[in-house]
C-alpha cells in the first residue's frame, strides 16, 4: 500500500481522470443485471465528481466472441441509478474524441466497451488506445482490484505512460485481502471450481481449509472414500485428487451430507456412502464442525457456498456458516458471486462482515502469492506520484 497513491489524497479539480472500473455483468434474458460493483464503483465516481474532476470511465462486458459480449448502453443506465453519467458509443473515434474534450468540472462520461478493440488485447505504448486517451487525459486511475490479474492495455499500460494512483474500491479490496494474506488465516472453501482453489490451499497462510462442495469431495476421495453416484459428477476433476494428496494434512473434511430423496432433505454419514444419491450439501454435524473451527479464529475468508444455494433446503450449510461467521469475533472476508447471492438470499447484513470481496480470479491469485500484473503496473508507474 505504501508504494501506491490514493486518488482520494490528489487534487484533480479540472483534470481529466481515465477511471478504469469492472462492469462485467451476468446478463439473463438480454438484461444486463446490476451488482455491488455498479455501486461501488459510483461511488468512486460520484467522490471524483465533487472533487470537480472530468471523469472518463473505461469498462469492459465479457469478450469479443462470447454470447455475453455486448456494448455498455445497458451498464451506463445502470450507474446512473446511483450517480449521473453519459455514455458515448465510442472509445478513441471522433465522437468520443468531441465528448471528452467538451467535459465540464464534475461531468462524468463512460466509453464504450473497451475490448471491442483490438488494441485492448495488444497492449503496447504506441497502440491507438494509449496515444489518444494518453494524450487527452492527465491522470490515470484504477479503481478495480478484480482485474489486476489480466494483462491487457488499459490495465498494465496505462500506469507506464500517466501519472497514476488506485480508486477506493480497489484501495478497501487490497487493505482487505492483505489482512487475510498476512498472517494465518481460515479458510473455508466450497463452490463448483475445485480447480481454481488449489493455489489457495498451498498458500502458506492457508493454516487451516475448511474443505466443502466440489473440493470437499474430492479431498474424501483422495482420502480413500468411495462417494457413489456423486462420483460421475466429479469426473472431468478426478485428476485433483493427486494433487490434494499432499495437502491433505490441512484440510478438514465434512462427516455428513444432505441428499435428496423423493424430493425431500435427508443426511446421512459418511460411512453409509457409496450412496446412489447425488450430494447436495453438507450435513449438520459438519455445520457443528466447521462453526467451531470459525469461533476459534481470528482471520477467516469464505469463498464459495457449501451447498447448492438455488434451492432453500440445500442452502442450510452455507445459512449456517455464513451465521457462524457473522456472529464470530474474527476478522471475515466473503468471495466468489454465489456466496454473494446467498448472503442476499439470506438477508443477512455485509456489515456484519469484514468485507465483501467483488474479485473472482484476482482475488485467487493473490491470495496464492502470485504476482498480480496490473498490480506491479501501478507499484512500478515511474510517475505515479505526480
Amino acid at each position: 500500500m505504501q508504494k501506491l497513491r490514493r486518488v482520494s489524497e490528489l487534487n484533480v479539480a479540472g483534470k481529466r481522470v481515465l477511471l478504469r472500473v469492472d462492469l462485467n455483468a451476468e446478463i439473463s434474458r438480454r438484461k444486463v443485471q446490476v451488482s455491488e460493483r455498479f455501486k461501488a464503483h459510483a461511488k468512486t465516481i460520484a467522490m471524483l465528481k465533487r472533487k470537480r474532476a472530468r471523469i472518463v470511465v473505461l469498462a469492459h462486458q465479457s469478450r469479443p466472441g462470447k454470447s455475453d459480449f455486448t456494448n455498455l448502453k445497458q451498464h451506463a443506465k445502470l450507474l446512473n441509478r446511483f450517480t449521473k453519467i453519459d455514455y458515448v458509443p465510442d472509445v478513441i473515434g471522433k465522437l468520443a474524441v468531441e465528448r471528452i474534450l467538451s467535459l465540464k468540472d464534475g461531468e462524468a462520461v463512460l466509453l464504450e466497451n473497451v475490448r471491442s478493440l483490438d488494441e485492448e488485447f495488444k497492449p503496447s505504448t504506441k497502440n491507438a488506445l494509449v496515444k489518444v486517451l494518453g494524450n487527452l487525459c492527465e491522470l490515470y486511475v484504477n479503481d478495480a482490484f478484480s482485474i489486476l490479474h489480466r494483462t491487457q492495455t488499459t490495465i498494465i499500460i496505462f500506469p507506464k505512460v500517466m501519472p497514476s494512483a488506485i480508486g477506493p474500491t480497489l484501495e478497501a479490496e487490497l487493505r482487505a485481502l492483505s489482512k487475510i494474506k498476512n498472517s494465518s488465516s481460515l479458510y473455508i472453501l466450497g463452490g463448483a471450481k475445485p480447480d481454481d482453489l488449489i493455489p489457495i490451499i498451498r498458500s502458506p497462510t492457508a493454516k487451516e481449509v475448511l474443505a466443502a462442495g466440489y473440493l470437499g469431495q474430492l479431498a474424501l476421495i483422495a482420502r480413500g472414500h468411495n462417494l457413489g453416484a456423486q462420483n460421475l459428477f466429479l469426473k472431468r476433476w478426478l485428476g485433483l485428487t493427486k494433487k490434494l494428496k499432499p495437502m491433505l494434512g490441512k484440510l478438514v473434511l465434512p462427516v455428513d451430507y444432505a441428499i435428496r430423496v423423493k424430493g425431500r432433505r435427508v443426511e446421512i454419514p459418511l460411512e453409509d456412502f457409496p450412496s446412489k444419491y447425488e450430494i447436495f450439501d453438507i450435513g449438520t454435524h459438519t455445520q457443528k464442525i466447521f462453526a467451531e473451527r470459525i469461533a476459534r479464529s481470528r482471520r477467516v475468508l469464505m469463498k464459495g457456498t457449501v451447498g447448492y444455494c438455488e434451492e432453500k433446503e440445500f442452502c442450510k450449510g452455507t445459512k449456517a456458516l455464513l451465521r457462524a461467521l457473522s456472529n464470530s469475533k474474527a476478522y471475515s472476508v466473503l468471495g466468489g458471486g454465489h456466496t454473494l447471492t446467498a448472503l442476499q438470499k439470506l438477508r443477512i447484513p455485509k456489515s456484519k462482515f469484514g468485507y465483501v470481496s467483488l474479485s473472482g480470479g484476482a482475488l485467487i491469485k493473490f491470495l496464492a502469492g502470485e504476482k498480480l500484473p496490473g498490480l506491479v503496473a501501478l507499484e512500478n508507474s515511474p510517475i505515479r506520484h505526480a
